[in-house]
């Protein structure tokens, strides 16, 4: 029997698409998962936990809500370790408080909460986003290094109404000065844009960026993003909490990419699919820039090059019959 098996760890919003593959992994590692999905009743947030390799022995599927205080008390009790996933990803919105900032703000200081309350917690990674980093103001251009020192700028994000990234930097911003404040050892993992195979049924936001690419579209978005697998980021949350000396942030980005570029990528995977061939608008490209890997592969984390993270994506988009070719 492994050391793992004789730990509980809790994940909140098991059903993700991060949150998927981090108890796919903890599980194959030995741990004991308890999880809190919003409906235990709905089959599409479930099922595709309940079939992974040791979910019958060590898989213990709970309710809980990110906005009712208290409700994951028991959750996290007799956990040492706790990973915070749970928070809403899109941009289709139009209440930003109540849609966004109010479930990714209170419902992490509602963990967190809970997470004091009892002895066992020994350690807290929460599941922040580069969204949190990259938007200070400062320019980014192929010379400059993002590193785990940048912090986004809530005015900025204000103004520009970006309102993910308003949220996850509020979220992530208030977590710290709550374990500060109580003594908690908490570290952040910080992934841009994630993609990779997805073990749930429906479409995550990430996802959906390549799946609109392979799908018809005229054009493809003059934007450049990270780009991470979500392999990595689960692998790297694990790597955080099993590593005594993990500390802080950590960025995770394997490449930044202008969506021209990987429209170039799927061009070189699927020639015969109809791609975009020019770009939403005229102006100039947005730059690329670069993110540093020093600190994520210090905790041994290894990366998986771009191509092979859009091959994943695209493959499992088939599978599960969001795209016919």
């Amino acid at each position: 029997m492994s050391v793992a098996a004789a730990i509980n760890v809790c994940v909140t919003g098991a059903s993700g698409f991060i949150a998927s593959w981090l108890v796919k992994f903890l599980l194959q590692k030995g741990y004991t998962v308890k999880a809190s999905v919003r409906d235990p009743n709905d089959p599409k947030k479930t099922e595709h936990l309940l079939a992974l390799d040791g979910a019958k022995e060590r898989l213990c599927l709970m309710k809980a809500n990110l906005l009712d205080e208290g409700s994951f008390d028991s959750i996290v009790d007799g956990c040492e370790g706790v990973f915070h996933t749970a928070s809403p990803f899109y941009h289709a919105v139009k209440d930003p408080q109540a849609e966004l900032i109010d479930p990714a703000l209170k419902g992490t200081l509602n963990v967190l909460g809970s997470c004091v309350k009892t002895s066992s917690v020994k350690k807290i990674v929460l599941t922040s986003s580069i969204a949190a980093v990259a938007y200070c103001g400062k320019p980014r251009t192929p010379e400059v290094i993002v590193d785990e020192t940048w912090w986004s700028d809530p005015e900025i994000c204000k103004q520009m109404q970006l309102w993910y990234v308003l949220s996850k930097t509020l979220a992530e911003d208030a977590a710290w000065k709550f374990v500060k404040e109580k003594d908690i050892d908490m570290v952040a993992i910080n992934p841009a844009m994630v993609i990779g195979p997805l073990l749930q049924p429906t479409l995550n936001t990430s996802a959906a960026a390549i799946l609109n690419l392979i799908n018809g579209a005229e054009t493809y978005p003059n934007s450049s993003f990270g780009w991470i697998n979500v392999k990595d980021v689960a692998h790297a949350h694990i790597l955080a909490f099993e590593n005594a000396s993990a500390s802080g942030r950590y960025c995770l980005v394997e490449r930044v990419a202008h969506f021209s570029e990987v429209v170039k990528i799927l061009r070189g995977l699927y020639p015969t699919y109809k791609l975009p061939e020019k770009c939403a608008d005229d102006k100039p490209f947005v730059p690329i820039y670069q993110v540093s890997k020093e600190k994520a592969k210090s905790l041994g984390l290894e990366f998986t090059p771009l191509e092979e993270g859009i091959k994943e994506t695209v493959e499992r988009l088939k599978e599960k019959n969001f795209f016919k070719p």
